[in-house]
């Protein structure tokens, strides 16, 4: 298990002062959206501040089938090494296929045939990148058909083949409960929890009978008490809180740290 970060936030542009603000441990950036030669002014100041910050990625496309793109690897290599930080990571999902873009994290097939295609992609980027990688379960509206494997044991087993981390996303794993009838525990039970990297948490809405995963919104309690369930299995050495939109006062994102720290105590 990695060394204890305590409890975050996603850094955005739209609230970095109020991230500087903020009472947390680590901050989380979406590495795409930063360059390792021009970092933000406020992203330096955390920096100097002696917080974490952890790049995690979107578009590595490591569960599709075209080669990784060892341009994406190298930026993400480049933004670890500026950042000086303990690892990166991305998801299990692609976003590209057949010289498209879904603008979409897309669900990996839970076939062994899809599994030795993300392993090796996995493998590949492992190789060309500066730091360990986690690897986070991704929030799905449908799942492919002829899974042979549960989306625990797909995961343990990437773990086991690879040796990454993992990142794991219980407002993800409440969505795919929600709308796919995931197993919260069987999930946790199957999953190798001693490759933790760090956890996820955020906020939802239900529309029209399907719970989306926006970032949009306050966490509610159901995703908090998949947090503890998780805890009561083992201690999280990092919990990040991600808000994407609709971006509400500094007090009520100091709400929710509290609210994270409290499941945590």
């Amino acid at each position: 298990m990695v060394e204890a970060l305590g409890v975050g936030i996603g850094w955005r542009p739209e609230i970095d002062l109020t991230v500087e603000r903020l009472d947390v441990d680590f901050v989380e950036v979406v590495a795409e959206n930063l360059h390792a030669d021009r970092l933000p002014e406020s992203v330096r100041v955390l920096r100097e501040r002696g917080v974490p910050v952890l790049p995690h990625a979107v578009s590595l496309s490591l569960g599709g089938a075209d080669p990784v793109d060892a341009h994406r690897v190298a930026h993400l290599g480049a933004l670890a090494e500026a950042l000086d930080a303990p690892f990166v990571s991305d998801h299990v999902c692609f976003v590209r296929a057949g010289g498209l873009d879904s603008g979409h994290l897309m669900p990996v097939p839970r076939t062994r045939e899809a599994l030795d295609v993300l392993v090796a992609n996995v493998k590949a980027a492992q190789a060309d990148l500066p730091v360990p990688l986690a690897l986070e379960n991704v929030a799905a509206l449908l799942e492919w058909p002829d899974a042979e494997l549960s989306e625990g044991r797909f995961l343990a087993e990437l773990v086991e083949r690879t040796d990454c981390l993992l990142l794991v996303d219980v407002a993800n794993l409440y969505a795919n409960a929600r709308n796919l009838g995931t197993d919260v525990d069987r999930f946790l039970d199957e999953i190798p929890l001693e490759r933790l990297a760090y956890v996820h948490v955020a906020g939802g809405q239900e529309h029209q009978g399907v719970y989306h995963d926006t970032h949009a919104h306050a966490v509610s309690p159901e995703v908090l008490d998949v947090l503890r369930r998780l805890k009561e299995r083992v201690r999280p050495p990092g919990v990040l809180l991600e808000r994407d939109d609709d971006y509400p006062s500094d007090a009520e994102l100091a709400g929710e740290l509290a609210a994270i720290r409290a499941v945590l105590a």
